[in-house]
């Protein structure tokens, strides 16, 4: 297996927050310019990174925007979610630069038989793709097949990603403290993401335990992954993370 890789270098800094790019739009020229606006914004507001997605969007919108990425922001760090199919996020990963793929699971999505095949996909991907990878456990939306306990589940997963990432049941919905506890406490100083439900009221609780959130709906003007961006949304957010990292409050976990 190849060495993990650190936060930081990746990111460029502890607790990173990713902004959520969901490809939505009427047509393909909407969805791009939609695409750019948003990236602009995140990235004006104080974003560290963007993750695009084919939330909505086409696998060739993925392609395009990624495209607009690498060649038009070579300084930012982005990567990719392409949702059902883990093979073509390392793909993309690699064609346009993405410096990280996000699986929405890496574990216990399967039935049990074919989590030998599973452990064989990300033995062969990750030694083939130099990248960094947020692996979904017990995710939203991820059907739960595996008869291992969630402890045991979290502990395979570490062998699979860079960082493991939690959620509670949906798309918007805070993901519940005791969650994120039973998570933390399972896997020790590896590194934990938040993938859903991030406000200003919670996040100061959120981040004594983990190491950087991926946001989409609260950054929408009507909190909800249909809306609209809003450069207000990003700037509460982006305010109350860098409070927390100004009163020093990240104890959690290791910063590499």
């Amino acid at each position: 297996m190849p060495k993990q890789k650190s936060i930081v270098s990746v990111f460029g800094r502890t607790q990173p927050i990713i902004g959520l790019i969901h490809l939505k739009g009427e047509n393909d020229e909407d969805v791009i310019t939609r695409a750019k606006n948003e990236i602009e914004l995140y990235l004006d507001n104080g974003i560290d990174a963007i993750l695009v997605e084919n939330y909505y969007g086409h696998y060739y919108h993925m392609e395009m925007v990624l495209d607009y990425l690498r060649n038009e922001k070579k300084n930012v760090v982005f990567g990719v979610n392409c949702l059902n199919l883990d093979a073509l996020g390392f793909e993309l990963a690699a064609k346009y630069g993405a410096k990280f793929v996000q699986f929405d699971s890496v574990v216990g999505h399967v039935k049990p038989r074919d989590d030998y095949s599973l452990d064989a996909f990300f033995k062969l991907y990750r030694e083939r793709y130099d990248v960094f990878v947020l692996g979904g456990v017990r995710f939203k939306y991820q059907p739960v097949l595996s008869v291992r306990s969630v402890e045991e589940d979290l502990r395979i997963a570490c062998s699979r990603c860079d960082a493991i990432v939690v959620t509670q049941d949906a798309t918007g919905q805070e993901t519940s403290l005791d969650k994120i506890k039973e998570f933390r406490q399972a896997i020790g100083y590896f590194p934990l993401f938040v993938g859903a439900g991030v406000t200003p009221s919670n996040c100061n609780q959120q981040l004594k335990l983990v190491d950087g959130a991926i946001i989409g709906s609260y950054f929408k003007d009507t909190y909800k992954d249909s809306g609209e961006v809003c450069k207000e949304h990003v700037t509460e957010i982006v305010d109350a993370f860098n409070l927390h990292r100004k009163e020093g409050k990240y104890d959690s976990t290791s910063e590499g």
